[in-house]
């Protein structure tokens, strides 16, 4: 009788080892799996992560491509408006397209005894003009076409070829001396300047000799019927190139459309001995 009430005893403690056993295996099954899941949730957010990184490289680099093509449209837009444009006043009496262009790189130069004109030769704002403008002066403001106006500082000069060299500080649209030695008798040219107070005045006419002496008594001079007027000195002479071939300097008094601009050539050997002297740089 005894052994038959320990058998079911054992059978119970059987099934409740069995039960037990088969919950650990559920459960270590359970954590196992989960375990497993969360490799594979990191793995795929890995994944996707680096899909994402290389999807948003691709964007960016075709949009940089994008951007490269337009400003190189732009570029290329602008430089045929201005091939345009020389056409354009090389096949007629219309200088419109030159003015448009290069105005923006002349400037209104005022002093407290006088005033005259000036254009940029470089990009950082150096700038030239005759020395006589400042004659006596104790400042200069340079007042550009927008109306923007700024304190001038002096580089230096050269009284013989009346040239001063002034900067300016900031980012400016400057214009580009031209090859005075190639220039004939008869070209059309554009004067931009302050005749009489009247700022960016543009007048128009040709090359009546070349080589001309000046008041220093040296041939570097254009002789030209353009007319010119106080406040024209220092200002340029542009071709149909739109290109810098003289700075307007003097006109003879009295006489009508007889002015005289210093040749290109001989204005930036002036400008660079000045820079390589006071700057110790040649900015041409």
């Amino acid at each position: 009788m005894v052994n038959e009430k320990r058998k079911p005893i054992s059978i119970l403690w059987i099934l409740l080892i069995l039960f037990i056993a088969s919950q650990s295996f559920l459960v270590y099954f359970i954590i196992d799996n989960s375990n497993q899941n969360k490799i594979l949730i990191n793995q795929t957010e890995s994944k996707l992560a680096e899909q994402i990184e290389l999807n948003n490289k691709d964007i960016q680099s075709k949009i940089n491509t994008l951007i490269d093509s337009i400003n190189s449209v732009s570029v290329e837009q602008s430089n045929l408006q201005q091939e345009l444009a020389q056409v354009k006043s090389s096949t007629s009496a219309d200088f419109s397209g030159i003015i448009e262009y290069k105005i923006k790189g002349v400037v209104t130069i005022k002093t407290d005894v006088s005033q005259g004109t000036g254009f940029l030769i470089t990009s950082d704002g150096y700038l030239v003009t005759n020395s006589h403008v400042l004659l006596g002066a104790s400042f200069a403001n340079v007042y550009t076409y927008e109306d923007e106006k700024y304190s001038a500082e002096l580089i230096g000069y050269n009284d013989i070829m009346d040239i001063v060299l002034l900067k300016i500080e900031g980012s400016f649209s400057n214009l580009v001396f031209g090859n005075s030695d190639k220039v004939k008798v008869g070209e059309k040219v554009l004067a931009i300047g302050n005749p009489l107070g009247l700022s960016f005045t543009a007048t128009e006419g040709i090359i009546s000799a070349v080589h001309r002496e000046g008041i220093n008594e040296l041939p570097f001079y254009f002789q030209t019927d353009v007319s010119l007027n106080p406040g024209n000195s220092g200002g340029p002479l542009i071709d149909t190139n739109g290109k810098v071939i003289g700075i307007n300097n003097f006109k003879i008094s009295g006489a009508e459309n007889l002015g005289f601009a210093l040749e290109s050539n001989h204005a930036k050997l002036t400008i660079n001995a000045i820079s390589e002297e006071l700057l110790n740089k040649t900015i041409l």
